[in-house]
């Protein structure tokens, strides 16, 4: 299967001893693709359950996929896997990255890249074609993200792909990131393990580039993609007045809104998605220019490396600790009065990132702190945040109850599928309250249902009928999306503005799949292997320690607390089983509808109900039967 969208090779290195080796790429991509799958395959065989997050044992694997180096698909993003100190206990964890950092690794001629062990000193990896080489890096040290970049650029050349760290993994604050040289950052503290081994940057750049089988039938769908793809996107978040221009990820179609903006004093900031409301609102009431100092703030949080969907919450929890009396200026030596400023940001940043005084509380993540601070603290945590690796209250649950499952069952935020269900609600919603450019009606949503999540039942919010099903198929194509690896901006095509019903076309990533490697899949095909990798990542949380049954469990405020609002959609308004608009305003989940959910959720995964084990049957069935038989010997296995 390697022949064609494949490096062929996965280049190791062991930081320890100076070692270099691969790894074919054939003994994984056939039962794993690439991505989100070959890199937890290597992650299972590589890594042993007990290793700590920080271990020299531990391993950084960044994979690709089949689609990256390919232009036109949005199919140049990449993963990266590890255990992570994010979590607490720690866990295994990914992260999924754009920019060209992947595809420039591809070129170089890889499909992926394991680093495991500790240098004796700071390095950087250099890698050009044939050229590996482990390099010196002690200069570069203490030296923030973007100025580290731009002296390896200015050294190296323009032509070269750099990911680095800052400050704030070099010195292990536990939600600390890596970034690339044009702004795409990977969270789950994935940038402590790469400054836990003392590796500043990783340097790709090669001119190897990826063959397809079928070329002509690759470009003809990558046409039908951008036809389908038009006029469909638009900015959810936030219109900057002011200077922008698109800054789109390499072989993108442009079809997003990632952007840079020119503030006034002629900075210019990178922006995407969540990261613009890490300081959006608060900083009104201090500046003029207010926007520029939202937009600073995300420039910190990159320039140190700080996870911006922890930091949101951590600083809406420090002002709802100052606010009830929980904390002092004088205990943190935060500038906590003056919550919105220049002043404050700039302050908490650096004292998160360098671990100075409260700071080094701080960098063991929100969840931690408050456990230190006191009861009155963590009782003030579910304003905030939604998942046990510190990250922002987004997406809520009980406004989607699909997404109850997803976060139950994931390590991390699960941004690749509670998308899917979130954003399709936000379509629907612009065409109920009568928005001129809305398309997307209750029959269509009905459509969407059938053709995607399994049957017309998931496209009324209101109850949990259907909801078990349209997670499993959600779950399952995300997989194989993130192995691939396609953008889950673009990806699936669930929604059309030009089309009857306005539906997508649910076959598009098999097809493009088998345009590149020559291999024909059916989309059927297609989602079993998610399905493979789904499964394969809940043997390896069970094999951590997590999972099954008692591990499947949400944040408790979700089944407590009544929900109250939710961004983008303030009355919490969905559509009810005959499209009427119905608000969830007020609604738990309910701790005894959240067990029935999940024990149809098991059946229908073919897992033990009673203990949400997986079966040997189940596993065997889908080629896990090495996976099964490590379970089975840990007692693990129905």
């Amino acid at each position: 299967m390697t022949e064609f969208g494949y490096a062929g090779k996965i280049l190791t290195i062991d930081l320890s001893d100076g070692s270099t080796a691969s790894l074919p790429s054939v003994d994984y991509a056939d039962r794993f693709l690439g991505g989100r799958g070959m890199a937890a395959k290597l992650y299972w065989d590589l890594v042993p359950p007990q290793t700590g997050a920080l271990d020299p044992d531990n391993c950084l694997i960044c994979v690709t996929g089949p689609v990256a180096g390919f232009t036109g698909l949005a199919g140049c993003r990449w993963q990266i896997c590890a255990k992570s100190p994010a979590m607490d206990p720690e866990a295994f964890s990914y992260a999924n990255l754009g920019d060209r950092w992947g595809s420039w690794l591809k070129y170089a001629g890889y499909d992926g890249l394991v680093v495991r062990g500790k240098a004796a000193k700071p390095v950087y990896l250099f890698i050009n074609n044939d050229i590996v080489e482990i390099r010196d890096a002690s200069s570069l040290w203490g030296q923030p993200t973007f100025e580290a970049a731009d002296r390896l650029k200015a050294e190296l050349g323009k032509a070269v792909s750099v990911l680095t760290i800052g400050p704030a993994a070099e010195n292990l604050v536990c939600f600390a990131t890596m970034l690339t040289d044009d702004g795409s950052s990977g969270a789950s503290g994935l940038g402590s393990v790469m400054g836990s081994k003392r590796l500043k940057a990783i340097v790709a750049a090669g001119n190897k580039r990826p063959r397809a089988a079928d070329p002509e039938r690759l470009s003809h769908l990558a046409q039908r993609v951008l036809e389908l793809r038009k006029d469909t996107w638009k900015n959810w978040f936030v219109d900057i007045p002011g200077r922008t221009r698109l800054r789109p990820c390499y072989g993108c179609v442009s079809g997003c809104f990632r952007k840079s903006y020119q503030a006034e004093g002629g900075r210019r900031f990178k922006f995407f998605c969540q990261p613009v409301h890490v300081y959006w609102e608060i900083p009104q009431k201090y500046h003029d220019d207010w926007q520029a100092v939202s937009l600073l703030a995300i420039r910190l949080c990159d320039r140190y490396g700080l996870d911006t969907t922890v930091m949101q919450p951590l600083i809406a929890w420090l002002s709802s600790c100052y606010q009830e009396g929980v904390l002092r200026e004088e205990d943190t030596g935060l500038p906590l009065s003056r919550i919105g400023s220049a002043e404050f940001i700039e302050e908490l940043t650096r004292k998160i990132a360098l671990r100075e005084g409260f700071g080094d509380l701080l960098a063991r993540g929100t969840i931690n702190a408050a456990a230190r601070v006191g009861s009155k603290a963590q009782q003030l945590l579910s304003a905030s945040i939604l998942t046990r690796a510190n990250e922002t209250r987004d997406y809520d649950p009980r406004l989607v109850l699909t997404n109850a499952l997803f976060y139950a069952t994931e390590p991390r935020r699960p941004i690749n599928q509670v998308h899917e269900l979130t954003h399709a609600l936000w379509m629907w919603l612009n065409w109920s309250q009568g928005q001129e450019d809305a398309f997307l009606s209750y029959d269509d949503l009905r459509v969407v249902a059938e053709n995607f999540w399994g049957g017309a039942a998931a496209a009324d919010f209101s109850t949990y009928e259907g909801k078990a099903l349209a997670a499993k198929k959600i779950q399952d194509r995300a997989y194989a999306k993130e192995s691939l690896i396609l953008c889950d901006f673009l990806w699936p095509i669930i929604w059309v503005r030009f089309a009857e019903n306005h539906t997508g076309d649910p076959t598009m990533e098999s097809r493009v799949l088998s345009a590149i490697t020559g291999k024909e899949i059916d989309q059927a095909g297609l989602n079993k292997i998610g399905e493979r990798i789904y499964n394969l990542q809940r043997a390896i949380l069970l094999r951590q320690g997590r999972g099954g049954r008692q591990g499947d469990r949400l944040m408790d405020y979700l089944h407590e607390e009544p929900l109250q609002d939710v961004f983008f959609n303030p009355e919490c308004l969905v559509p009810g089983q005959d499209g009427e608009i119905v608000s969830r305003q007020g609604a738990k989940i309910e701790r005894t509808d959240f067990e029935k959910l999940k024990s149809e959720y098991y059946q229908l995964r073919g897992w033990e109900v009673k203990s949400g084990l997986p079966t040997d049957t189940r596993l065997r069935d889908l080629e896990l039967g090495d996976v099964a038989a490590d379970l089975k010997a840990r007692d693990l296995l129905r």
